[in-house]
């Protein structure tokens, strides 16, 4: 006997299935890896603290 298959469902997981690649790709073509971000989040941080490190205070004696 053939299995019985919920068409619905079938074409639910096909469209899934789809959009995944899809996605997959634009992110391969599109994206920055975590550690990529992480990286440059890093850096980002490290520019400030020092730029902070050399800021010269005024006190108000005007």
């Amino acid at each position: 006997m053939a299995e019985i298959v919920n068409l619905r469902l079938a074409r639910k997981q096909s469209r899934r299935r789809r959009a995944e690649k899809e996605a997959a790709q634009q992110r391969l073509a599109h994206g920055r890896s975590k550690a990529e971000k992480a990286l440059q989040r890093s850096r980002n941080e490290k520019a400030e603290t020092e730029l902070d490190r050399h800021r010269i205070e005024r006190g108000d004696d005007s």
